[in-house]
């Protein structure tokens, strides 16, 4: 009977957890649509990263990976359906969490770690973020988004 009341406790804070940390999963998912879709297309290293990420975050891993792909999905599918209304629904999935400076911040990374995936920020990429930044309350220049190169440098992708 004990080992029925420990299986028990464990799977009622195990689902304690996943509805603590659904609005971060949502927020999270989001954001990193935003910026994946920032160019219009969602490439295959940003899909893995959203895997890594998924796989790697504490916070993340007590939901089954294919949760939050399928939300990133959702989210990246309404916003090449309809940017507006995408973007729009986005945004409201990321609102419960900015109130959080450091739930903000480390959604921000990751925003981060999405645009990195294809080997250098896009500008758009950038721009997506900076937006971002705005609606966390979060200052871009503590993310490291300003560089310090001219932008036609930038836009050539050369150091």
């Amino acid at each position: 009977m004990s080992g029925f009341l420990t299986t028990l406790r464990t799977r009622y804070h195990q689902q304690l957890e996943r509805n603590r940390n659904r609005p971060f999963l949502r927020a999270t998912m989001a954001a990193s649509a935003l910026v994946a879709m920032a160019d219009g297309k969602v490439t295959f290293p940003e899909r893995v990263r959203i895997d890594q990420i998924l796989e790697t975050l504490e916070a993340l891993k007590v939901f089954d990976p294919h949760e939050g792909v399928n939300l990133f999905n959702e989210f990246t599918d309404a916003i090449g359906a309809n940017s507006k209304i995408g973007r729009t629904a986005a945004i409201r999935a990321i609102e419960p969490v900015a109130s959080d400076p450091e739930t903000a911040a480390l959604i921000l990374r990751i925003c981060l770690a999405i645009s990195e995936a294809d080997g250098a920020v896009d500008l758009v990429d950038q721009i997506e973020i900076v937006t971002l930044c705005s609606r966390l309350g979060l200052e871009p220049k503590d993310c490291g988004l300003y560089i310090d190169k001219p932008v036609d440098k930038f836009l050539a992708g050369k150091d």
